[in-house]
């Protein structure tokens, strides 16, 4: 048996807007040695960063609801409730983490604490996100959040106590893959 192997072969740009969706022809030598040609889509609209905000006191956590439209094309015809995230914007990923927060939240963050980088589906999307968990109590508060307008964001922001946030993960509240990651890495730290 041999090592699997890829080669990319050709690549063709079929779109370019908010995203770049590609077609990747690869060259794949499998583990038995056969040869073999895939065409592959990947979507790239490039990195992120997410943060759950924890009040410890209260034991409370902040999150957002918003229409993601990739989630509502797939059946989930309601707007997902998750950690506020961004993208980059060729921002460090805990300086872009914080501004989410300020931005979609309307609280400024303390304490902030990296959990792990993910792909969020690296079968078809390049997108990388670094998971935090930041501390807010009632005094951090900025302003009312919602995201900005500019980017047409209309983000509501709720408060859950940690419990049923927890609670919602198995009952379907939750279908949002990095905000389930953050509220159990938040439950393992207990």
């Amino acid at each position: 048996m041999t090592t699997p192997r890829y080669r990319i072969l050709h690549t063709k740009l079929l779109a370019k807007a908010w995203s770049s969706l590609t077609s990747y022809t690869v060259l794949q030598t499998r583990r038995d040695g056969r040869e073999e040609t895939l065409v592959r889509e990947v979507n790239d609209h490039g990195h992120a960063a997410s943060v759950l905000a924890h009040d410890r006191a209260r034991d409370t956590v902040l999150l957002v609801r918003q229409l993601r439209m990739a989630a509502w094309v797939a059946g989930h015809h309601a707007p997902v409730l998750e950690a506020c995230a961004g993208l980059l914007d060729s921002d460090d990923p805990l300086v872009c983490a914080l501004r989410e927060g300020e931005e979609e939240l309307g609280y400024r963050l303390t304490n902030p604490r990296h959990i792990c980088d993910c792909f969020a589906s690296p079968g078809s999307l390049t997108e990388r996100v670094s998971l935090y968990i930041a501390d807010y109590t009632p005094e951090c508060r900025i302003s009312t959040g919602g995201g900005l307008s500019s980017e047409g964001e209309d983000i509501e922001v709720v408060e859950l106590p940690f419990t049923e946030a927890l609670k919602l993960i198995a009952g379907g509240g939750l279908v949002d893959a990095k905000t389930i990651i953050m509220l159990q890495a938040l439950a393992l730290g207990r």
